[in-house]
């Protein structure tokens, strides 16, 4: 081999070990999520709150970790929390989106969330269905929800043309997507709903999200899946989550496209979690915050989810 190809296949290595050792330090491989807790309606001694073990094993699927985020924290504790973690996911449930533990929390935590991103620090922010809900509050100042006949019941998406160029779906499988479009896969299991009509004349819905989605019970129009134009703020009024993980309700799909759903919409968002870049101040503060220091109870078939942590 002439010594001019051995120097170009030299610098070919120090340019592929340059290029992996970039990629690697721009992606963050070990992220960790918080998951918002949210008040029990019923009390009990030593428990207060709790978290549906499905949305933990939605984000574990995709390879993060999970961080219990507690209500009734001081705003101090919630930034400090906020500088520990990659990412916030706000679940579905029960809360009182105006006033509650939930309420408060979310919006400390949300307003962390815009004003990081703002200056370049990304941080994702995900909402279920009352997470979704909650969003819209935080984000209008107003609760602008509308009755809808939209409780368990499996629906299918109506993409909108921005869903084409969204960052949510832009790593579907093609014919996912089209099974998404025609298929009942997703779970709805809310009597709340944002009208299309309520979105597209509201200034401060319509300036901060795109609706990538919509769907109907027959008289109302709703938004059922959202992202963020500049911030990675998204939101489904369904469940992703449900299909692979919950049990109790027959309404829920579990066929083989809707469990890959599951695994398509946590990958994605463990992915937006991957660029960012907060961390633990020591790894014993880490072990300490991780959810695997508490053990999920089996609350079905009584419950609308299988498994519960409580608090």
């Amino acid at each position: 081999m002439s010594t001019f190809r051995i120097m170009i296949l030299f610098l070919f290595c120090i340019s592929l070990t340059c290029l992996l050792f970039y990629s690697s330090a721009k992606r963050n491989d070990r992220p960790i999520i918080g998951v918002l807790a949210q008040d029990l309606y019923s009390p009990v001694p030593n428990h207060t709150a709790y978290i549906a073990a499905s949305y933990v094993k939605f984000l574990e699927s995709a390879g993060a970790r999970v961080v219990p985020v507690m209500i009734n924290q001081t705003p101090e504790e919630y930034k400090t929390l906020f500088n520990s973690i990659n990412g916030i996911l706000y679940p579905g449930g029960s809360a009182n989106i105006t006033s509650s533990g939930y309420q408060r929390a979310a919006k400390i935590l949300y307003d962390l969330a815009i004003e990081a991103n703002k200056r370049g620090d990304y941080f994702p922010v995900w909402g279920t269905c009352l997470g979704y809900e909650q969003l819209t509050v935080l984000t209008s100042g107003n609760n602008l929800l509308s009755r809808t006949n939209t409780r368990d019941v499996a629906l299918p998406l109506d993409f909108t043309n921005e869903a084409k160029h969204s960052r949510m779906f832009k790593g579907f499988p093609a014919e996912l997507m089209e099974e998404l479009a025609s298929e009942p896969l997703t779970a709805n299991a809310h009597v709340w709903s944002v009208p299309v009509s309520t979105h597209n004349t509201n200034k401060e819905l319509k300036n901060l999200y795109k609706v990538l989605s919509t769907n109907t019970d027959g008289n109302t129009e709703f938004v059922s899946t959202v992202e963020a134009y500049d911030y990675p703020i998204y939101g489904t009024q369904w469940h992703p989550e449900k299909n692979s993980f919950e049990w109790t309700r027959s309404y829920i799909p579990h066929s083989s496209s809707a469990v890959k759903i599951t695994f398509y919409m946590a990958e994605f968002f463990v992915s937006e979690a991957r660029k960012n870049f907060h961390r633990f101040e020591s790894e014993e503060k880490e072990r300490e915050a991780l959810i695997y220091n508490y053990s999920p109870v089996h609350t079905g078939p009584k419950s609308a989810f299988e498994q519960k942590y409580f608090f």
